[in-house]
């Protein structure tokens, strides 16, 4: 692994947040990998998504469809219209980012006439929120008045829900299925150092896993995720939408393909400078860490919730379906420099190799069937 160095006081940041984590770690004696990731991304001030580090972009750690062109808020600003206009003119973004999509949305929906009463962000991060004011008070000044962040979940809801690359950071449970029986896998000290101790899986871990039928491995063993926070997530919604749409877009796979023999190791990445690492005990608060979507378990979960499935498919339908061509034929003559870079950008997003497979779209809601756009060809809910 070659990673560039933390500077100084990047290392120091991490250290203060390294010695929380020992001194949970003296108290309780093991931490599930879910209560590490939590803290390394969450923790007040020091976690990754609520310190102050740039994480989003060409500086940051890594770039997302947002800030690879606004064609991919201008196609999934056509999905969200109509489910507006069919349930209320309210719209929730979770987790913005750099406000990049906010910004597109809404000067997308301005010109389809279908703005909402209000765009709310809910965004954990104080740093994110400060950058998310300043890239809509810049690209959208005249519509920035609309935004509001909130704190929680609203109490009840109606309208449209968006939540791009939310899912996969998550904290994840580790589970690790051997010839013996099925172990969880989470964090200890050893040598003034963090490791890896497993025992065996019991409460939820173990009945969640134990549903999955996991390979066991005669020899070595079979390690891979669970998600169980996606699923109370998708609770809590179904607690308070009323009329509206959920459109989930994250990378992932349906659950067949999810728990192949052949995928030992997980899918668990981390993403320090545009690096891709597999070393999530390595410098905590400074890392993305982030896992494959179980697209089934979410499914399932809000199925059992009393919500509608609508839709999953790729990325790259979604966004054809949308007609992210048609945009991109707007943006000029073809030998432009305008239009070869958002060429490569919606190539990008839709290319098979590229985004275009690996990221899906799931759609989700309460009497807003009629409405859903963007799945029309090539819809896979089969899959689930």
């Amino acid at each position: 692994m070659n990673l560039p160095e933390p500077s100084a006081d990047a290392l120091d940041h991490s250290n203060r947040l390294l010695q929380l984590i020992r001194d949970r770690l003296a108290a309780e004696g093991w931490l599930s990998f879910a209560d590490y990731m939590s803290m390394a991304l969450y923790h007040p001030g020091l976690g990754y998504y609520s310190g102050g580090s740039r994480k989003f972009g060409p500086e940051g750690d890594f770039v997302t469809a947002p800030e690879l062109t606004p064609l991919f808020g201008q196609t999934l600003a056509r999905a969200l219209a109509p489910a507006m206009a069919a349930s209320a003119p309210s719209l929730i973004e979770v987790g913005a980012g750099t406000g990049l999509l906010a910004a597109d949305l809404l000067r997308a929906l301005d010109a389809l006439g279908s703005l909402p009463e209000h765009y709310d962000i809910l965004e954990l991060s104080g740093e994110l929120r400060e950058r998310q004011f300043d890239t809509l008070a810049r690209q959208v000044p005249a519509l920035s008045a609309r935004v509001r962040w909130l704190d929680r979940l609203p109490d009840r809801f109606d309208g449209v829900v968006v939540a791009n690359e939310v899912l996969d950071v998550m904290p994840v449970h580790l589970v690790a299925s051997r010839a013996d029986g099925l172990f969880e896998r989470g964090i200890a000290e050893h040598d003034g150092k963090l490791c890896w101790a497993d025992r065996r899986a019991g409460g939820r871990v173990l009945e969640a896993a134990s549903a999955l039928s996991l390979p066991a491995p005669a020899e070595g063993e079979y390690v891979t995720e669970l998600n169980l926070a996606a699923g109370a997530w998708i609770r809590e919604w179904s607690r308070r939408l009323g009329r509206g749409l959920m459109l989930l877009l994250d990378y992932g796979y349906p659950r067949a393909e999810y728990y192949l023999p052949s995928r030992s190791g997980g899918t668990l990445l981390c993403y320090y400078r545009h690096r891709a690492h597999g070393q999530p005990l390595l410098w905590p608060g400074l890392n993305d860490i982030t896992a494959f979507v179980d697209f089934t378990a979410v499914a399932e979960a809000a199925h059992d919730a009393g919500l509608e499935i609508y839709g999953y498919t790729t990325q790259a339908s979604f966004l054809l379906n949308c007609g992210i061509l048609e945009l991109l034929e707007r943006r000029g003559p073809q030998e432009s420099p305008d239009y070869i870079r958002a060429a490569r950008a919606v190539q990008r997003l839709t290319a098979p190799h590229e985004m275009g497979e690996l990221f899906k779209v799931l759609a989700i809601g309460r009497e807003c069937a009629s409405a859903t756009a963007g799945f029309e060809r090539g819809d896979r809910l089969h899959a689930l």
